[in-house]
Order: structure tokens, then sequence, then C-alpha cells
């Protein structure tokens, strides 16, 4: 396999006429941040546009977005975004790039377009939009696009199929196989094998389960394990899952109705998403089922599911808070929380803190670990199989997926005969030019994090977040001192001062005379002295005796004021 690595970045050349690059600036070694950029003859085609959630070791960012930056001064050039589904991790970061250029066409299906125009509703934007399904072609400056029926757990997803005078190009989106869904709308495998014949110079296929043997278990299968659990639990019903999830409500709608129990939706995602879908048709809502969660005091506590965001532990999702006991639903013994979701990598810590929280306000939880509650929305093995010997195609750079998934995807289209030097390994930020039917890697570029912290947008730096690890897990020390610049003397102090790290400030009593000396001694030995260079002594006497002393890194910040 050709493989990038970002230790070795180097520019890549000039595009030539009738060259198509591809760089695809997230979604590569991450679950999230989808985005991949499309280049021929000066126009720019964008596919997804997503976001990232951030990870404990990212504390107080709300949401990682791609790095615009390679496209920041073109968007002129920008034809379209072709956003494959509904997920944040493919149109969450949206609003951030209409932001720069607030009239790019943005082009998906139906569903798609209105979790988008909802999301940018909230942001106070008005997009131009162009609603496609399966079977359509449009044209979009250089690019051709045919767009594919794929299968999702998310109603009407899409995989695009772009045709330049450079070759052809393959995007899956996310999908699987699923051969009895809910909507009965399925992977188009006969447009794959038509594509396949028409020739596909480079295959960009869903990673996310390409490490997991066999098929993808059918979504219908969730619905008796939910009716059998409704059917058995005497008290309340917490059903946590992502707020896009339309079949999976779906089927919780449908227990609920077979049980003879009321519904409410929780989260404001929840409640907007499935307002949205049962509005376009998407999820069909029994009769008199639904009711306000204001309301649900009214109704007894065997006759009431709540349908709730926070699946993956979000700090400020509904189910959190549940489980820290500030929010108005207060969960106590008897109740039953099913967690149907999966975990997304790197929430794991933040899922199990959930768990353990309901667990002590007295709740049974239900997760995928302990029954069949959830099924992936991802191709596993078996199905990416079938899609390279049904496609065949000349190049493949598997996407979505971390590095692990990448990795096995490329195993996975050798097995099927792909030559080795065909399959391309890339980074965020990796330049990969197609060409005569040949695709290869000519280049790095640069492509960092962009952090959402509140109402900031790439102000947050990693030196700034790891300032934030600092305080949070080893503390803050404060020295303040005055000196006498000629003669070395302390006026007054050091004053320490700490958070986090101590209860009493007496613990520096013994270190307070070996900054004095280190101080008086700086001062005399060096009369062309600068206070920096004062305040560095301080910083490396306490640095040196906390460390020894108490086995702690604190940050610290040393004051020195002469006189």
């Amino acid at each position: 396999m050709s493989e990038s690595t970002t230790s070795q970045l180097r520019t890549p050349p000039d595009l030539t006429e009738g060259t198509l690059r591809i760089v695809p600036l997230g979604g590569l070694g991450e679950i999230g941040r989808n985005m991949a950029v499309f280049e021929i003859n000066s126009k720019l085609l964008i596919v997804d546009c997503g976001v990232l959630f951030p990870e404990e070791h990212q504390p107080g960012v709300d949401l990682i977005l791609p790095d615009f930056s390679y496209i920041e001064d073109r968007l002129d050039d920008v034809v379209g975004v072709v956003l494959t589904h509904g997920h944040e991790d493919h149109i969450g970061a949206v609003p951030y790039l209409l932001r720069i250029r607030e009239d790019i066409p943005l082009i998906g299906s139906q569903l798609t377009l209105a979790l988008v125009e909802a999301k940018l509703a909230e942001h106070r934007l008005k997009p131009y939009t162009l609603t496609v399904s399966e079977g359509q072609v449009e044209q979009f400056g250089p690019f051709e696009c045919e767009f594919v029926a794929v299968n999702h757990s998310i109603p009407d997803a899409l995989a695009v199929f772009i045709r330049t005078e450079a070759g052809t190009v393959l995007h899956t989106g996310d999908f699987k196989m699923d051969q009895l869904p809910l909507d009965g709308r399925i992977t188009d495998l006969r447009a794959f094998a038509r594509l396949g014949e028409e020739g596909v110079d480079l295959f960009m296929p869903d990673s996310t389960n390409a490490d997991v043997p066999g098929f993808t278990t059918a979504e219908k299968e969730i619905g008796p394990v939910l009716e059998r659990l409704f059917g058995q639990v005497q008290k309340r019903i917490i059903v946590a899952s992502f707020s896009s999830h339309v079949h999976r409500v779906q089927q919780v709608l449908d227990a609920a109705a077979a049980h003879g129990r009321h519904v409410a939706f929780v989260g404001r995602s929840m409640v907007r998403n499935m307002a949205i879908a049962a509005k376009l048709g998407y999820l069909n809502v029994p009769e008199g089922i639904l009711v306000d969660l204001k309301n649900i005091e009214d109704v007894p506590d065997d006759r009431i599911v709540l349908m709730s965001t926070g699946s993956q532990g979000e700090p400020m999702a509904a189910l959190s808070r549940m489980a820290n006991g500030d929010h108005r639903i207060r969960i106590g013994a008897g109740d039953t929380v099913i967690l149907a979701s999966s975990l997304i990598p790197g929430n794991e810590n933040a899922v199990f803190r959930v768990i353990n929280g309901l667990l002590k306000l007295g709740a049974e939880v239900i997760h995928k670990g302990n029954a069949k509650v959830h099924v992936s929305g991802h191709a596993a093995a078996g199905e990416l199989l079938y899609c390279y010997n049904i496609i065949r195609p000349k190049n493949v750079m598997p996407v979505h997926g971390e590095t692990r998934h990448l990795i096995a995807n490329g195993k996975l289209a050798e097995a099927t005969g792909v030559p080795e030097e065909n399959v391309l390994l890339a980074d965020g930020g990796t330049v990969i030019d197609l060409e005569g039917g040949k695709a290869r890697i000519v280049g790095q570029l640069e492509c960092g994090f962009v952090y959402v912290d509140g109402s900031s947008i790439g102000g947050i730096t990693d030196a700034d977040l790891k300032d934030r690890r600092i305080l949070g897990e080893e503390g803050f020390i404060s020295v303040i001192t005055v000196v006498n610049r000629s003669t070395g003397q302390i006026l007054s102090g050091p004053e320490i001062h700490a958070r986090g790290f101590a209860e009493e400030d007496a613990v520096f009593d013994d270190i307070k005379p070996k900054i004095i000396a280190a101080l008086e001694e700086a001062v005399v030995g060096n009369k062309d002295h600068t206070t920096y260079q004062l305040q560095q002594v301080v910083r490396r006497v306490i640095g040196t005796w906390v460390n020894r002393r108490h086995r702690r890194r604190p940050m610290i910040v040393p004051v020195v004021l002469e006189a």
C-alpha cells in the first residue's frame, strides 16, 4: 500500500490542466470531520463537511472543524458541496463554511438538506440548495455527478460518482448492505456494477467496519428485542440514541405502541430532527402516541417511553444530565435505560461514566454489551469484499475511519486483486492526483484541527489545550516576589498561592527560603539581568521542588517585580 505520513511533509507540485486533485481535509485517521476537496481545471467540488466531537484531552472544546485554510482563499472557485447524508460528522461544519461564503450551493437528498437547513437557520444562514435523488445526474462545472442510493443508519443516504476528464471517482459516503431495511431502500449494487463496467478509476469506500468480519446485522433485528424489553419493564423506559437515527426511533415508536405506551422526545436535536423526519414522511408516528415532555407527569410510569439524546455521554446532552441529577427527569429505582447505539472511539470513558451514574441512581442499564439493542450503520468486511468484486476499481483510497480501519480496508482491496501500489493510505491533507487512470500521492499539506470554543473559532491552539489539561490535572501555583534591583534584597514575598494543588499554602514554607536565596544570588551575580530571567529562576526552583517532593507538574506562574 502507498502510504502518506505527515512527518514527511512535502509541498505538492502545481496542478496541471486536465489532472484531478483530491485533498481530504478530515475523516482519515479519525471518526468524524469528513471532508474531501476535488479540483480540476481551477474548479473545486467538496464532498461532505462534518465535525469531529472532542475527546477528554480537549477540555472546553465544543466541536472540531476541518481546516479550511487550503480553500479559504478560493471559495469563489467552489462549484458545490455534495452532502452524502445528514449525520453531524458529514454536515456539522457546513454553517462554519457558509459563514465565509454564504452562497456556496449545497447538494443532497431531501432529508439531508432539510436537516442542514434547520441547522443553518440557527446560524441565521439561508443556503442555496439543490435536492437530488438516486439515479439523478447533475453537472457542476467540470464535474458530472451521478447519485446512487446507499443504505445507512439514516434514511436518504447517497453515494456520488464523479466523472471528470481526468477520470472517475466513486465516493460511497457511509453505507452498509442491509438487505431488508425498514424503508425498503437498499444499497444499489446494480448501479455499482454498472459504474464498475464504465470504469472506476478511484474508489473511496467507507472503512469504519473494515476490520469486522462478515456482514453487518440487519436493522430490523432490533425491533423484536425492543418489543421484548418493553414487555418486561414495569416502570419508565428511557431510550438513548443518535438524534438522527430515524429507523431506531421508528422501532421505539412501534414497540411503544405495541405495549400501550406513549413517547416523549427529550433533547432539542431529537425534537427537531424527528419533527422534520415525520413531516417529510420518513418517520411514521402512530396517532396519539406522542406527548410533550412538559406533560409526562400526567402519564403513569408504566405507560411512558422517553426517547433521549446523549447516547455518547455528551456532557450537556439529556442523558448525561439525568445521570448527574441536574435534569428535570429524575432517574430512580425501577427505571430502565436502553443505550441503543454503539460507542464512537474516544467516547468510551464518557459513556461509562453515564452508565455508572445511572446505576448509582438505581436504574437498570441495557446496552450493546448485554443485549442486542444496536446494529452498525457501516459495511463490514464481507460487504466491502462484495463491492470490490462488483466494482473492480483501478485505484482505492479508503476513507472514514481510524488508521486501523483504513489499513484493514486497504488489505481487503488487495485481496480482491487491486495492485498493492494502487491502494493509497492517506492522512488529512494528503494530496492525491489522478491522471490517465493512475492515482498517486504527490504531496502533503499542513492540516490541523480548528477548535470551536464557545463563540471562538480557531482561536484555541494545542498549546492552550495543554495548559487546560495541566490546570485540570496538576493544578496551579503563582509566586509573587518584590526584589531590590541593586542589592538583590527581597522586599516582599515570595507570596505563594495554589489552586488544585494543596489545600493549605503552608506546604510551601520549606521552599520559600530557597526561592529567596536563588533570587538574591541571581541579582548579585548578574547586574544586567532581566525580569524574565528572574522569573525563570523562580520557576526552576519551585518546579524542581514540587516535582521531587510531590511528584506533580502544576502550571507555575512566577511574577517578579523589581524596585
